[in-house]
């Protein structure tokens, strides 16, 4: 496009932009005349109505555009956790890590003293701004990253004199390191106040790891470490990134350079070069100033944030730990009554009766499931259920004992032994399968959905997974055996 016919439609825009300006203030003009014109009560009754309006406008523009409030994620108070955790160890479940988390809070409580811990991605200078923060500690360091891979606690002195213990966690990111990540995210909990190191912008990962640190309430330092290898404008553009990227997070942004070794490469005088580690002196007092006035409130001052931190953690954890606990038990369950439908399929004598009692261990299997889940269920709904399900095998049947049969292909001389253990086999695919589809609808949706679980069943009929066959084969086979040995 011309530079003149760009200056045309330029031209046209403001043209019409204006036209548009005018006949709004004409418009206007107009109305407020023939507001004007009107007796004075109506005038009156008119404003009060606009004002009501435009009152409930700018309420409703606010409410959009006002900063939103973090949420904090929620913590129980202590003595419904602990009860949580007697109830999971009851049920056989490892609630050992929960146990020493509490210990643990106790423990720091006790010690008055104000943990710091240090976090971020491996390679950003952890270890070196520990060296620099705590002088006499033996920190490991490697340049290649992730030295770390246990929590270290170092005594480190601010200059009011006050010690602070530092915990150098792993960086997360690293790979294969899901682990050391998780002992990062536990340590920072538990720490009255983090340091979130990063070597430059941060990308989405770091930005979710700050927000997560904030959803628990952590009292927070964003600090950008090697800073020396910036120009001022540089560095500056930097800080003003990451204080867009932190708003309403961290308590301050700041420049530091933890110092550390660097590797170079130095020019000799017959031409080759060498390569050649040297110290950089560390400049840290915006970070020990910062840090200064983040616990001037103390340990005790601390605490209740640092308590809110690890109890909401815990929570998690053992919300998590319920879920798997039940999964177990639903598991047991499921395989129990496997077991029972591959018996009554092989004990079945007279035409028909192994329909009868699959119903009956199709009415306890899903009592049992709903019992587990907490589902209040009737025996109305039991029923339905066990009707659907009925219809889905009816009409899946031949895929069912095709699948079944070629399962057994796979254990030579379990599948030549009749149709009686084809007929148990599928029998165990059919109660796995309803089994798994009942426990897992339950476990999300809270209630017997029928058709959740009807199509969940369908899914799982024609599943062909190795594994879940074997198993069925094994308990098959261990049926048969049993039978054999008995008679």
């Amino acid at each position: 496009m011309s530079r003149r016919l760009r200056l045309l439609f330029t031209a046209l825009a403001v043209a019409a932009l204006l036209w548009l300006l005018f006949a709004t203030a004409e418009r206007a003009l107009a109305l407020a005349q023939r507001f004007l014109a009107l007796p004075a009560w109506l005038q009156w009754t008119l404003g009060s109505v606009l004002a009501v309006f435009a009152a409930a406008g700018l309420m409703v523009l606010w409410w959009l555009l006002r900063p939103r409030r973090r949420r904090s994620v929620p913590a129980p108070d202590r003595g419904s956790l602990e009860l949580r955790i007697d109830r999971l160890r009851e049920r056989g479940a490892d609630t050992g890590t929960l146990a020493s988390e509490l210990g643990e809070l106790d423990r720091r409580r006790a010690s008055a003293r104000i943990y710091v811990a240090l976090f971020g991605e491996i390679s950003t200078g952890k270890s070196s701004l520990i060296r620099a923060l705590a002088p006499h500690a033996r920190v490991a360091s490697d340049a290649r990253g992730g030295t770390t891979r246990e929590v270290g606690h170092y005594d480190g002195q601010l200059p009011d004199g006050r010690t602070l213990v530092l915990a150098d966690v792993p960086g997360s990111r690293e790979s294969g390191g899901e682990a050391h990540e998780t002992l990062a995210r536990e340590e920072a909990l538990r720490a009255h106040a983090v340091v979130y190191l990063c070597a430059g912008d941060l990308n989405r990962s770091q930005a979710d790891e700050l927000h997560w640190l904030a959803d628990f309430g952590k009292p927070l330092l964003l600090v950008l470490n090697k800073a020396d290898q910036w120009t001022p404008a540089e560095r500056e553009q930097l800080l003003g990134r990451l204080r867009q990227h932190s708003r309403g997070i961290a308590s301050a942004v700041l420049a530091i350079s933890a110092g550390g070794s660097e590797r170079y490469q130095r020019q000799l005088a017959d031409g080759s070069t060498e390569s050649v580690d040297r110290q950089r002196k560390p400049a840290i007092e915006p970070l020990l100033q910062a840090l200064g006035r983040l616990t001037a409130p103390g340990a005790e001052g601390l605490e209740d944030l640092r308590e809110h931190a690890v109890l909401a953690g815990l929570h998690e954890r053992t919300g998590a730990l319920e879920i798997q606990t039940r999964a177990d038990e639903a598991q047991r369950i499921v395989r129990k009554y496997a077991r029972r439908a591959i018996v009554g399929a092989l004990a079945a004598i007279a035409p028909g009766s192994d329909l009868v009692i699959q119903g009956v261990l199709a009415a306890g299997l899903t009592r049992a499931l709903a019992g587990l889940y907490g589902v209040k269920v009737s025996d109305v709904q039991i029923e339905d259920f066990v009707q659907q399900a009925r219809l889905t095998l009816r009409t899946g049947s031949s895929i069912v004992l095709a699948v079944a049969g070629n399962a057994l292909k796979a254990f030579p001389g379990l599948g030549t032994l009749g149709g009686g253990v084809l007929h148990a086999f599928a029998y165990a695919l059919i109660f796995d399968s309803m089994g798994r589809a009942l426990a897992a609808s339950l476990a999300e949706r809270h209630t017997l959905d029928q058709h959740d679980a009807g199509a969940r069943l369908k899914e799982l009929l024609t599943d062909t997974d190795g594994t879940r066959l074997r198993q069925l084969a094994s308990l098959t086979m261990e049926a048969v055996r049993e039978r054999d040995s008995a008679g």
